[in-house]
């Protein structure tokens, strides 16, 4: 049976939300620590230290003694969703309409152009939690670029913020104007000026993009960071299968068939890839008092986003609300592309409750780096690819949340509703 019941988990979501919120709200000035002693019992049932039915209370023989946590509401700025983020993939012929983008061909290569913009706004991070940002494109994490190994990627960038950005790409990159850093090609954008990065697309894999100001963990934190997913080309792992794969024997026929096989199935041109359920999660933080630690965590910004929100208990959720799992289908491969933009901490991870799941580190082969695993790390930029398969599991709640405990308890707590 799934390990936690729908009303179970919606209260257990409930708690932790409304003591997150009402202790960043009630003092402005509150610490991490703080946070997280105002947690209490609650907290640790949620990430499976206690029993479910302990978290429905907080311990002190049902008086609330850690403040005003009064009703939070669901979120109020709409403008970024973090289930419309969950599958949106900006490919150049389509994608998020925040996000000017076409495809076309040039020198017999495609070419896969976007503008983007850096901003300075204001995003939410939990029900009536604003944070200072700056973002690519008003959004955090920036969009998420997907593009087919070899296709030049062009990226024309104007800064719009108050402060000098760039545009760093974790990708193997032959021109050294093109490195997005202070130090090259036109270093540092200020506000008003605008230059165009051209990338080659390579390595297939999962990847990282950043601004690379100085200070750089200030420009990370606040939000200038996305990812970059670059399709394997089958014909090319038809070619040169070793390129894609750790492993040393001999490559046979039946291999290399399974290989290009494989990288269809990654690649968003081919039909093989319209049955995989991919989704993009961007493990990120936020330090609401600017004091080198972090008060919030998330996969994709807002705390708790993928909890249990209210609901019938049969796959109907309220209208409008975003806060609600992620509801899956349990005939369909599904795949996580994974990157961490965590700042001020070294390490963050991806748990599965009653699940195993194969990994592929910065996604660059096609067989798992670590195969059947319920937990991985990534230090900061580190990404990757996890492969999930619930097609014997009951229909029902499945809880996944960073193995941080203190991450899980300050919004980096999340259900896939397998149905």
């Amino acid at each position: 049976m799934p390990s936690i019941d729908y009303e179970s988990a919606a209260d257990v979501t409930k708690r932790l939300e409304q003591r997150l919120v009402g202790s960043l709200t009630g003092e402005t000035s509150v610490s991490r620590r703080t946070v997280l002693g105002s947690l209490g019992v609650a907290g640790s049932a949620a990430v499976g230290l206690g029993s479910s039915r302990a978290s429905a209370s907080p311990g002190h023989g049902g008086d609330d003694t850690h403040g005003n946590f009064g009703s939070v509401g669901e979120y109020q700025d709409l403008d970024f969703d973090p289930h419309e983020f969950l599958t949106a993939f900006n490919t150049g012929d389509s994608g998020q309409d925040n996000v000017p983008q076409q495809v076309y061909e040039e020198d017999g290569r495609t070419v896969r152009e976007f503008e983007f913009t850096a901003v300075d706004t204001t995003i939410t991070i939990a029900p009536g939690v604003e944070f200072q940002a700056w973002a690519f494109n008003g959004q955090v994490p920036g969009p998420t670029i997907r593009a087919v190994e070899g296709d030049l990627i062009r990226v024309k960038f104007t800064n719009l913020g108050r402060h000098a950005h760039t545009i760093h790409p974790h990708l193997k990159n032959l021109n050294p104007r093109m490195d997005g850093i202070p130090q090259n090609g036109p270093g540092v954008l200020e506000t008003g000026e605008s230059f165009t990065y051209e990338w080659i697309a390579q390595p297939a894999g999962t990847h990282f993009y950043h601004c690379h100001s100085l200070p750089l963990k200030e420009h990370i934190h606040r939000g200038l960071y996305g990812t970059i997913i670059v399709d394997p080309d089958p014909e090319r792992v038809r070619e040169n299968p070793r390129d894609y794969v750790n492993y040393p024997g001999p490559i046979t026929d039946d291999m290399r068939t399974r290989f290009v096989e494989e990288a269809k199935s990654r690649n968003h041109e081919y039909a093989e890839n319209d049955a995989v359920n991919e989704m993009v999660m961007v493990m990120n933080s936020f330090d609401t008092n600017f004091d080198g630690g972090n008060e919030v965590y998330a996969a994709n910004t807002r705390a708790f986003a993928y909890g249990v929100g209210s609901t019938d208990g049969t796959g109907n959720w309220t209208a409008g609300e975003t806060k609600r799992p992620i509801q899956i289908d349990k005939n369909e491969r599904q795949r996580v592309y994974l990157s961490n933009a965590t700042e001020f901490d070294l390490i963050n991870s991806f748990h599965t409750h009653s699940q195993f799941f194969d990994y592929y580190d910065h996604g660059t082969t096609l067989t798992p780096t670590r195969k059947t695993v319920d937990t991985i790390m990534q230090t900061q930029a580190q990404r990757g690819i996890i492969e999930l398969d619930y097609s014997d599991h009951e229909p029902g709640l499945y809880m996944f949340h960073a193995h941080q405990s203190e991450f899980a308890e300050l919004g980096w707590m999340s259900f896939f509703e397998v149905v």
